[in-house]
């Protein structure tokens, strides 16, 4: 069971990235995924959320800017990141939630079961 986080690097303010979340060993599919990040010397926040249905969460903080999407056939679920800002440079995770776990708050960390090794963006001019 594994989750691939990939796609970070290097961007301008006002840029745009796409990460993805691949999952092997497991079907991604009937699981909830969310992304996290962790800027320089700052605890761990939660980015957005999708859950098997498709319903989103996002953080107020990339609202508008930030598409979490999946796509089953692929068993990887995306984060396309438009208009950056300098303040969106970290490392970014993502995770499931177990099947059938109890309702939590999509961005409780502790929840997440599964997590990738992170994958870097920096945003800078």
């Amino acid at each position: 069971v594994q989750l691939q986080a990939s796609g970070g690097g290097l961007v301008q303010p006002g840029g745009s990235l796409r990460l993805s979340c691949a999952a092997s060993g497991f079907s991604l599919n009937i699981y909830d995924v969310a992304w996290f990040r962790q800027a320089p010397g700052k605890g761990r926040e939660g980015v957005s959320f999708i859950n098997s249905n498709r319903l989103k969460h996002y953080a107020d903080s990339v609202k508008g800017r930030f598409t979490i999407s999946r796509d089953n056939a692929k068993n990887t679920v995306y984060l396309q990141m438009n208009s950056m800002k300098l303040e969106d440079t970290a490392v970014y995770y993502c995770a499931t939630l177990p099947p059938l776990g109890a309702p939590v708050r999509w961005d409780y960390e502790a929840a997440y079961e599964y997590w990738g090794q992170g994958t870097l963006v920096t945003v800078s001019s």
